[in-house]
C-alpha cells in the first residue's frame, strides 16, 4: 500500500507543474518530437527530456526513438490511476455530503389528522 500512495505522490507531482501539464496538452493534440516540444514551450531541449522522463515514470507519456529523433505521445491508460484515484474520493466525499445532508434535513413528520369533534344533538 505505501508503494501505491508514492506513486500516486509521484503522478500528482508530475501533474503539478505547468509545463509538464502544457506537454501533455501539446502531447494531446498530436504525438510531437522533443524538439517541436521545445520549440513550442520554448525551452530547451534537456528540459523537455527532463519533463518527459517525470511523465514516462508515471506512464502518462511514451517515447519512441525513430532515427535520430525521440517522438512522444499521450498514454491515456497512464491515466487509468488518476481516475481511480478521483472516482474513489468523489464516492466518499458524495456519500458523507447525502448523510450530511439526511442529518440536517430530516424527514418532515406529517401531522396526525385533526380528529373531528362529534357534536351532540340536543
Amino acid at each position: 500500500m505505501p508503494n501505491r500512495h508514492m506513486n500516486m505522490d509521484r503522478l500528482f507531482a508530475a501533474l503539478g507543474d505547468p509545463t509538464r501539464r502544457e506537454i501533455l496538452a501539446k502531447l494531446a493534440q498530436q504525438p510531437r518530437t522533443i524538439t517541436q516540444l521545445a520549440e513550442a514551450l520554448n525551452i530547451t531541449t534537456a528540459a523537455v527530456l527532463q519533463h518527459i522522463a517525470w511523465l514516462e515514470e508515471v506512464s502518462l507519456v511514451t517515447s519512441e526513438k525513430i532515427g535520430r529523433s525521440r517522438t512522444c505521445s499521450v498514454n491515456p491508460a497512464g491515466f487509468n490511476a488518476l481516475e481511480s484515484w478521483i472516482q474513489n474520493h468523489r464516492t466518499i466525499w458524495e456519500t458523507r455530503i447525502y448523510r450530511l445532508a439526511k442529518l440536517l434535513n430530516p424527514p418532515k413528520k406529517s401531522k396526525p389528522a385533526a380528529k373531528k369533534s362529534a357534536k351532540k344533538k340536543l
